[in-house]
């Protein structure tokens, strides 16, 4: 059975899912207002050049803003449900463990968007250095990345099991 994979989709549980629309809701709505309120208060104390809170509040605007536009691009490229998985093969959704090499220390993630971090495993996404190195490979494989520092690490994938919560 060959199993293809996008990349561009963001899978998302229907929790995480509610939890984001929950928060772009709230901040297109009575968000916006709230700023709204606090950028006209701050107008109203006088000079702008000096206003320190007007400039806050034109800052935490444009935090918002900028956090509106990065929800409503993950909700609209996210599909909710579980991605396909085949047990034994690294993907998204996988709990995966790996041994460094050169180390006896296993490490066990989650393989998953950022946006899931609310699970109480750590979350690497896929499009981590690691998560992509190691996306596709099978329990047994070895799989080589560049880390930050310009270095080169690499993994044994030692499990690779659809994540069923905890």
């Amino acid at each position: 059975m060959t199993e293809t994979r996008d990349d561009t989709v963001n899978w998302l549980t229907q929790e995480a899912y509610q939890r984001l629309k929950g928060e772009l809701d709230y901040l297109s709505g009575p968000g916006r207002v709230e700023i709204a309120k606090k950028i006209e208060a701050a107008r109203e104390e006088g000079d702008l050049r000096e206003n320190g809170g007007y400039h806050a509040a034109k800052d935490q605007q444009g935090m918002q803003e900028a956090r509106i536009v990065q929800l409503t691009h993950i909700l609209e490229n996210a599909k909710v449900g579980e991605p396909p998985r085949t047990e034994g093969v690294v993907g998204p959704g996988m709990t995966v463990t790996v041994r460094f090499e050169g180390d006896e220390d296993e490490v066990t993630f989650l393989l998953a968007s950022r946006e899931e971090s609310g699970t109480p495993i750590d979350v690497y996404s896929p499009r981590s250095p690691l998560g992509s190195a190691i996306s596709g490979k099978k329990v047994g494989e070895m799989a080589t990345y560049t880390l930050p520092n310009g270095r080169s690490a690499t993994v044994e994938i030692l499990e690779a099991v659809p994540y069923v919560g905890m």
